[in-house]
């Protein structure tokens, strides 16, 4: 059966935006929320230069682009959730703020609205707890950038309903995407396979063994990967990267095998953030 009703994103940066095109893109009228309208323009802008970019080379024609952008609201209020029949979270990797924005959700949104995380790392039994009705909670977890990336983590909470889980996987599908189940478990299926791809290049880095572009090079070349670890790190956010290593490590108490790199924190700390700062492990210009 086709999804029929409304979706909120909460959060307008990267994945957020790119999730709310996603859903504008199947068709779905769909609210992007943030906590500023600077915020919110910018989400906004960036589905327009990518809906944009998309026409220009011949993949959209202009009245599907100006059809997805009617779907688009921007707005500043949680409120406005309150007819969605999904709402999904795309906020900072915080435990406590994404438990507050649950909390906050589950008073406003009816009985029956599904909400989703896209929380790459942290426990969605923990972010479902905040809410008086947890069998509604599950992760939903996209890949950057949403609009090209097909996976999707569902994830089920210790109390999350099969109904929920099977209701957010239909809905995928029929966005297009291709939806994988994931257990609760720390970093799902993705995050907890590929954190040795970004490790132990920085491992290899920090003994001084090799420099970015030859390990970039040697992944793409001997090992079959599209982008090498630092690109992709840069992609991803050296920020977001970092945090989601973090959050691992804690997760499995501690083991050294998902130890952060001084590197990586540092480059974090001095805003080398990647693609979206302009500079990380590689420079960025206009082109």
């Amino acid at each position: 059966m086709a999804f029929s009703g409304k979706i909120g994103v909460v959060g307008a940066g990267t994945m957020g935006a790119g999730i709310a095109q996603v859903a504008a893109q199947a068709g779905i009228e769909t609210f992007l929320y943030d906590i500023s309208q600077e915020f919110v323009d910018k989400g906004l802008g960036r589905i327009r230069s990518f809906l944009q970019r998309s026409r220009e080379r011949g993949k959209l024609k202009e009245e599907e682009e100006r059809q997805i952008l009617a779907r688009l609201k921007g707005t500043l209020r949680l409120e406005d959730f309150k007819g969605c029949a999904l709402v999904i979270e795309a906020a900072p990797e915080k435990l406590e703020l994404k438990r507050e924005t649950f909390q906050r959700l589950d008073g406003i949104c009816g009985a029956e609205t599904l909400l989703a995380t896209n929380t790459s790392s942290l426990s969605v039994t923990a972010i479902a707890a905040a809410t008086k009705k947890p069998e509604r909670v599950l992760g939903m977890h996209f890949f950057n950038p949403p609009p090209l990336m097909a996976l999707v983590e569902v994830i089920q909470g210790d109390r999350t309903s099969t109904a929920s889980v099977d209701q957010a996987v239909s809905l995928l599908r029929q966005m297009g995407k291709t939806p994988v189940r994931a257990k609760d478990t720390p970093g799902f299926i993705v995050n907890r396979i590929a954190r040795p791809f970004y490790n132990e290049a920085l491992r290899i880095l920090g003994e001084g063994n090799a420099d970015v572009a030859v390990i970039d090079r040697i992944m793409k070349e001997a090992g079959g990967f599209p982008m090498g670890p630092f690109e992709l790190m840069d992609l991803i956010g050296n920020d977001v990267n970092f945090a989601t290593t973090e959050s691992l490590y804690r997760s499995f108490f501690d083991d050294p095998r998902f130890r952060p790199s001084p590197i990586q924190q540092q480059m974090v700390l001095a805003g080398n953030l990647g693609r979206k700062s302009g500079r990380g492990f590689y420079t960025y210009g206009e082109k």
